[in-house]
């Protein structure tokens, strides 16, 4: 077994000033990632992961997820490639659907989110590799677009999903799955850790990321060695990276960071 990268989550109940807090203390303790939400209407998640990579000099900071329907391709992909180019191989965003009740609210849904999803993941990917992009699809139409500053090292762009369509779109057209903390169990994980693989081999694409949203209980006993045994039942069952979130009754991952650090 591959060794499993080990991070925390940001959760977007707690107010963005107390961000930099998190991010010394993760750094500080050698934690390998930070992930960020894009919950509407809560912090922005480009924003966020600028200023948390500015603050770290070595964490690979995550966005879990940017919601499709809210940004053009195009823009989703400049901003991604601004901070590749800043900061090369610390970045990791991830793309999917939103909820769909929040993409009503702004006017934003569609009625097929995972044509949508095709589309503009199949767009982003292309511009960040570098290319000229035509396409005229049932959402996303481009007419030669192209990055003037496409990334050097193009970061992974992960798909994040619940359902076995979205999992298996996840292997076709990204480079790996985010699976959250609603569904994780190592059984769950362990199928669609399965299903994304088949899917990408499919299409002949490389072993696709499997990201896995853990949630855990901060003030439970004995936290670390639950945390650790959480890591390893989900390495085991395929989860190349395990993302520990706090509650959202107790959001702040303070005391999983400390856990993590002994």
């Amino acid at each position: 077994m591959a060794e499993v990268r080990v991070g925390v989550v940001f959760r977007p109940q707690s107010p963005p000033e107390e961000l930099r807090e998190t991010v010394v203390a993760a750094d500080a303790a050698g934690i390998d990632q930070l992930w960020l939400w894009e919950d509407c209407f809560l912090e922005g998640g480009l924003t966020s992961a600028a200023a948390a990579l500015a603050w770290s000099e070595r964490l690979t900071v995550g966005i879990g997820l940017m919601p499709v329907p809210l940004r053009n391709p195009a823009v989703a992909a400049m901003e991604i490639a601004t901070l590749a180019r800043m900061f090369p191989g610390r970045f990791v965003p991830a793309a999917g659907h939103g909820v769909l009740d929040w993409m009503g609210q702004v006017g934003a849904r569609v009625t097929s989110p995972m044509t949508l999803l095709r589309e503009h993941a199949g767009a982003v990917r292309r511009l960040l590799h570098g290319e000229t992009v035509s396409v005229a699809g049932r959402y996303v139409n481009l007419d030669a677009v192209a990055l003037d500053w496409p990334p050097v090292q193009v970061p992974p762009l992960i798909i994040g999903g619940r359902g076995p369509k979205t999992v298996a779109l996840a292997g076709e057209v990204g480079d790996g799955v985010l699976l959250d903390a609603g569904l994780v169990n190592p059984g769950y994980v362990a199928s669609e850790a399965a299903r994304v693989a088949e899917a990408a081999q499919a299409v002949g694409r490389p072993a696709p990321q499997v990201i896995v949203f853990a949630e855990i209980e901060p003030d439970v006993p004995a936290l670390g060695d639950r945390a650790r045994a959480l890591i390893d039942e989900l390495a085991a069952a395929g989860a190349t990276s395990v993302i520990l979130q706090s509650t959202s009754r107790h959001p702040d991952p303070g005391p999983l960071i400390a856990a993590l650090s002994r």
